[in-house]
């Protein structure tokens, strides 16, 4: 937790593009280590540390801030709208690719494959330039200290962070349960995978194009919302293949929905030069749910043999979370002067 708000404070101090370049080394590197672990410490090491880390350095946290830092406030919006659908698409294209590879060369050799894929993919770390820069509600010579607690006395920077736990274990819980769901329901594996795939190919849509018109508060309690008739519908639905593709199509609009509108109130709060530390503590949040999501998912399907009881508390963390955005104040901080 405590290399999450590192990386994202040297990303804002030295740049966006060497964060990136290291955490997609991180992962190419734990992806080639998974095949060779012939130890659980090893194995840990590789996916608990090397792809963790990774993940979190070349994750939406960094590529959001530095669209922040890189387009005018006008087009922000937009801007994080396509990122967000860059990383839905690749969701679309790997998930599918890798269970090919697994049926075609198995799963070892299909995790060499997609680590060379992500080292040939590092030159695309250089694109995203430049360090902090002066936005409204940011003062340029402001510590990171001082704009941290500034953040941290602010009630809706609090009630962001309760909203964007709900959405970690929402979409970890999914991710790494879906499968396990699917055959609980004696459905072929082939439709996990598709599923996700489909998770990916709806989140395109997502909501980034609405940022500009609507408030991005009212957005987030819409797709928390939205998030929790989806499940409930899953639930009472019977479950064939068309259930399953139908439900992540649906999830799929609100899956990765969050981020922007999320990542564009901490970057109007308090504007652009500290927002990768901030947002990524926002992001830490997200990894906490994230943790109970994967890990309650397993000790509940351990109990009881079946998944209702998870898929009970994600709706009601989901209108949980709906709620917690209404009472958000969608303006900017009137910033606090540095003493030089």
């Amino acid at each position: 937790m405590r290399l999450a708000a590192l990386y994202r404070g040297v990303a804002d101090r030295y740049g966006a593009g060497r964060v990136l370049a290291g955490g997609m080394s991180l992962v190419a590197l734990g992806t080639a280590l998974v095949p060779a672990a012939t130890s659980t410490a090893m194995l840990t090491f590789a996916i608990g540390v090397l792809l963790a880390v990774g993940a979190g350095a070349a994750g939406p946290s960094i590529l959001l801030a530095a669209v922040a830092r890189l387009v005018p406030v006008e087009k922000r919006a937009m801007a994080s709208g396509i990122v967000n659908a860059g990383g839905s698409f690749g969701q679309f294209a790997l998930v599918p690719l890798a269970q090919g590879l697994i049926g075609w060369v198995g799963w070892m050799a299909a995790l060499w494959w997609l680590s060379v894929l992500m080292a040939a993919s590092l030159p695309l770390a250089s694109a995203p330039r430049g360090k902090g820069g002066g936005a409204a509600g940011s003062v340029r010579d402001e510590r990171l200290g001082a704009a941290l607690g500034r953040a941290f006395g602010d009630q809706n920077y609090l009630l962001l962070n309760a909203g964007f736990f709900t959405c970690g274990f929402h979409v970890a819980f999914i991710a790494t349960h879906l499968p396990g769901v699917v055959a609980s329901c004696a459905l072929p594996a082939t439709v996990g995978a598709w599923s996700l795939a489909v998770i990916g190919l709806g989140n395109i849509a997502g909501v980034g194009w609405a940022m500009g018109r609507w408030r991005m508060k009212s957005l987030l309690a819409l797709v928390y919302a939205a998030r929790a008739a989806a499940v409930a519908g899953f639930l009472v639905a019977p479950k064939t293949e068309w259930t399953f593709f139908v439900f992540a199509a649906v999830l799929g609009v609100t899956w990765l929905s969050t981020v922007p509108p999320t990542a564009g109130l901490v970057a109007r709060f308090y504007g652009a030069r500290y927002v990768a530390t901030l947002f990524g503590v926002v992001m830490l949040s997200h990894q906490i749910g994230g943790f109970f999501g994967a890990y309650l998912g397993g000790r509940a399907f351990a109990a009881t043999q079946s998944y209702d009881w998870m898929w009970y508390a994600d709706i009601a963390l989901a209108l949980a979370a709906a709620l917690v955005h209404l009472p958000i104040r969608e303006r900017p901080l009137r910033p606090v002067p540095v003493a030089a």
